[in-house]
Order: C-alpha cells, then sequence, then structure tokens
C-alpha cells in the first residue's frame, strides 16, 4: 500500500517541523510522495534528496479561482524549486458557468507549464453533478494531464468510491488520485482494487501500520 500513498500536510498552519517530520516518515515507508504546501517545496525537496520519494504540490488550492496565469507561474516556481509532482485545482466556478472550454485550456496551460513532471487535476467532486464528474473526466484526458484527482479536502466531502466508478467508465485509461477521507485500511484496499493509483492522505503510516485513525484528511 506504501506507494500508493501520497502523505500530505495541507493545513494553513503547517510548521517546518511538521513538514520534516512527514518527510522523515515518508522516506521511511517510502510512500509515492509528500504532498505538502508551495512555500515547503524547496525544504521538502532537501529533506527527501536521495530517498526516491517524489515531491509533490498544489497549485491554485485550495479554491481554484486563482488566475490562469498565476497558476502557470506558480507552477514553473514549484518545479524550479524541487518539485516533481503538481496537483492543480481546476476553476470549479468556471465549470459551473458551463464554460468548459475554460476549463481545459487552463489545463493545458497548465501542463504545458509542467513538461514532464507529472500533473494530476483536483475536480473538487462534492461540488459536482454525476454529470459534471463525467464531462470533467473527459476534459481532462483531452488535456493531457496524466491524473484525475478526487478532491481538496477542504471541500464539503472527500472521494467516494462513486466519484471513483464514473471516472473509470469515462477514462479507463486515465491514472485516478482519491483524496480525502481515506482514514482506514478497508477503504484504501478496496480503492486500490478498484485501480486506484494514488491515495492522498494525512493517515498514511497508520493506514500502513493498520492503527486506528481518529479524524485527518
Amino acid at each position: 500500500m506504501n506507494k500508493y500513498i501520497d502523505h500530505t500536510i495541507l493545513k494553513a498552519v503547517a510548521t517546518e517541523a511538521d513538514v520534516k517530520k512527514i518527510c522523515v516518515e515518508a522516506a521511511k515507508y517510502q510512500f509515492a510522495s509528500v504532498c505538502i504546501p508551495p512555500s515547503y517545496v524547496a525544504l521538502a525537496s532537501k529533506e527527501l534528496k536521495g530517498s526516491g520519494v517524489d515531491v509533490c504540490t498544489v497549485i491554485g488550492f485550495p479554491l481554484g479561482n486563482t488566475t490562469c496565469e498565476t497558476k502557470v507561474f506558480e507552477t514553473k516556481d514549484a518545479i524550479s524549486k524541487g518539485a516533481t509532482e503538481i496537483d492543480m485545482v481546476i476553476n470549479v466556478g468556471a465549470l459551473k458557468s458551463g464554460n468548459w472550454a475554460f476549463v481545459l485550456e487552463e489545463i493545458k496551460a497548465v501542463k504545458a507549464a509542467c513538461g514532464k513532471t507529472l500533473l494530476k487535476v483536483i475536480v473538487e467532486t462534492c461540488y459536482l453533478t454525476n454529470e459534471e464528474i463525467a464531462q470533467v473526466t473527459e476534459v481532462v484526458l483531452k488535456s493531457g494531464a496524466e491524473f484525475i484527482k478526487t478532491s481538496t479536502g477542504f471541500g464539503t466531502r472527500g472521494a467516494t468510491v462513486e466519484d471513483v466508478e464514473i471516472f473509470m467508465s469515462v477514462a479507463p485509461n486515465l491514472a485516478v488520485k482519491a483524496s480525502g477521507g481515506v482514514r482506514d485500511k478497508e477503504t484504501a484496499e478496496k480503492y486500490i482494487a478498484m485501480g486506484v493509483k494514488r491515495l492522498g492522505t494525512s493517515s498514511g503510516v497508520q493506514l500502513v501500520e493498520g492503527q486506528e485513525i481518529k479524524g485527518g484528511y
């Protein structure tokens, strides 16, 4: 399970000590990545050098309604400081307005800024209808991004099995990251069995050790 986990700390009050701690844990358990705020990318990159663990950061987080130009700058800046994976939040308001062309072009612009760096697209399923989830899956597939991701963890809910089923029914070859609410081993194993490639969680250590989890992302 460890190789599926993006070990995450994105709370507003996350300190340098908090980030160093999850880097130590990620290196120990060989998680896929740490997912940390952009301001800590350089620190995490230094802490994880030579560990084999990727450094993931978030763009346009958590609301997604910064400008496209801002997201492109954030992406380039993060990569220059050592980010090896990017999780961007789409402009949910544009989607809800029916401006699908804008949503597509924004993702494509961020992917262009990423180059060969892995891009995961957060669509924040809690705010979308099933029909919108299906349509945005098609958009992400067209954009060239490698992953579609359910949630920021800061919305009204996290991932659900139904969300993932919609993603996979529309684009079975698009990688999926389930985030938010992955707090027990049974849930994590269910997503993995479905074909999910990454799990975004702040409870990675507890998941791999089979501990009881209370709260968390």
